[in-house]
């Protein structure tokens, strides 16, 4: 049995559904205004430093995303080869299935990880953009 295109397009959807990193969707850390600030100023750093930390971040989740389709993609194609030369044509078969499964898995690990990496960069970012523009962020003192 021989790799086919539907198992290559079944360990892709497995990577693609089985938690893929993200772009993430704002800060987790919590930042308060200057006393003498307004609101609407504050409000308006948010936005700004929102959008300097996801520029800082762009393609980052889509770079580890790929990685971990190419990690699947190469277990696969080295499981098919070690269950060729093994068990001939059904080992082949056999092997791929075992690659794609560690494949899978090594991708199951690994995402989390990236996504915490994305949202630590993500989150220094926005913290160094709001503490120069004068607001108070927990562990930057002036």
């Amino acid at each position: 049995m021989k790799i086919s295109k539907l198992n290559v397009i079944g360990l892709s959807a497995l990577l693609a559904f089985g938690g893929c990193a993200s772009t993430p969707m704002g800060p987790t850390v919590q930042v308060m205004p200057d006393p003498n600030k307004p609101f609407p100023v504050f409000q308006q750093d948010q936005q700004e430093c929102e959008n300097y930390a996801q520029s800082q971040v762009a393609g980052q989740a889509d770079a580890a995303n790929q990685q971990a389709v190419g990690v699947g993609l190469l277990t696969t194609a080295v499981g098919a080869a070690i269950g060729g030369a093994v068990g001939g044509g059904q080992g082949a078969g056999v092997g791929a299935a075992m690659g794609a499964g560690v494949g899978v898995a090594n991708a199951a690990g690994t995402q989390p990880d990236a996504q915490m990496t994305i949202q630590q960069r993500y989150n220094n970012a926005y913290s160094q953009c709001m503490y120069s523009r004068g607001n108070q962020v927990p562990g930057m003192y002036r």
